[in-house]
């Protein structure tokens, strides 16, 4: 079985947007609506929605690679490196620092043209600290570069990159790609999501990192639809991926057996208009959660306003199994009579909602 890089055709890629005029056009459309609210909030709440989405895409590319990291940490970073916290929080996780900081710097150089350099920063970024990655190079060595699921002596093989030798051309002619089809570039690729499907897909293929080749495949893509539209983009691609990690995969993997990549990018924009339109409900979470704090300002007892603190950190998806007397108790070192009233009381103002009964009962954030 011949791989894409293999073909002739290599890396001239080849499709229709025909099945996919109504998505991109609906893309564009969410796009510019979440840029008119983003535009009509105090700047305060602004902060707090682009944090929040500067911490999904973090905490997801990672999910999608395996790793789990602390929301807490990974928060504690980016407001470090924004430079939101008088004191900077100690931050004993480096792979939260890691991830945090490339994804500060993705944002604030969206502009930029890309380098091997800026590849190569990326990368260290993102092993900052780690003794057994070769970080900031190009991979080396004769070993096949292979993407593999199963257990041993029962592998699967889903893909194969170019041999290392191959990697250093290769990527000159990637990130000649990519700077010709930004904007007035001398090949651009007008539409923003077009353009990030193709870079993603084509980066993927090359894998030119030891490791961190995924990470660093979604940081180019949300670079690429940030550069293309002219502002940095206000969504989580990696959040819409990881919700169905194994059609990425899937996708990836057809995609690259041709150099026809109609199917790929049809998954692509899909993935673009989920990000985007889920991007629109963190505003409104953002806003929902204001309005409850000045709402009940006065009716809310301190232990509560920490635990609703705690539940709003989650975002959208939610503090996971929702809050029960038993956390509560955890959180705020109460009794349980008191926790069991308190919820009662969130419930009966509106903010929760229970589910289940009896010591089964768990309460959630009512929309």
């Amino acid at each position: 079985m011949q791989y894409n890089w293999e073909l002739k055709t290599w890396p001239n890629f080849t499709f229709s947007t025909k099945d996919i005029e109504h998505d991109l056009y609906h893309f564009a459309q969410q796009t510019g609506e979440v840029n008119a609210l983003l535009k009509s909030l105090p700047d305060d709440i602004r902060q707090e929605t682009l944090l929040e989405m500067i911490l999904s895409e973090a905490i997801k590319t990672s999910e999608i690679e395996g790793e789990f990291l602390s929301r807490r940490d990974v928060m504690s970073s980016i407001k470090n490196n924004l430079g939101l916290n008088k004191t900077p929080d100690v931050v004993k996780d480096q792979r939260a620092s890691g991830i945090a900081d490339l994804m500060i710097d993705v944002r604030n150089t969206f502009l930029d043209e890309l380098t091997k350099d800026t590849l190569w920063h990326w990368h260290k970024l993102l092993f900052t600290g780690n003794k057994y990655i070769n970080m900031g190079a190009w991979r080396k060595g004769d070993d096949p570069m292979q993407v593999v699921s199963g257990g041993v002596g029962n592998e699967e093989i889903h893909f194969e990159a170019p041999p290392s030798h191959r990697v250093i051309g290769e990527m000159e002619a990637f990130i000649t790609w990519f700077n010709a089809t930004k904007p007035q570039g001398t090949k651009e690729i007008k539409d923003p999501v077009i353009r990030a499907g193709i870079a993603h897909l084509y980066f993927e293929t090359i894998h030119p990192f030891e490791d961190g080749n995924g990470r660093i495949g979604r940081a180019i893509a949300e670079k690429t639809i940030s550069q293309t539209l002219g502002r940095p983009v206000m969504l989580s691609l990696s959040k819409a991926i990881e919700s169905n990690r194994s059609a990425y995969y899937q996708a990836l993997k057809n995609a690259q057996r041709s150099n026809e990549i109609s199917e790929w990018l049809k998954y692509f924009v899909a993935i673009a208009l989920q990000a985007q339109l889920e991007a629109k409900q963190t505003i409104d979470f953002t806003l929902r959660k204001i309005k409850v704090f000045d709402l009940f300002r006065e009716k809310f007892n301190d232990r509560q306003k920490k635990v609703l603190q705690k539940m709003y950190s989650f975002g959208i998806d939610g503090f996971e199994g929702g809050m029960t007397a038993k956390k509560y108790i955890s959180i705020t070192k109460t009794s349980k009579a008191t926790a069991t009233r308190d919820l009662k009381e969130l419930e009966n103002l509106g903010v929760l909602m229970a589910f289940g009964s009896g010591r089964s009962v768990h309460y959630k954030i009512k929309d």
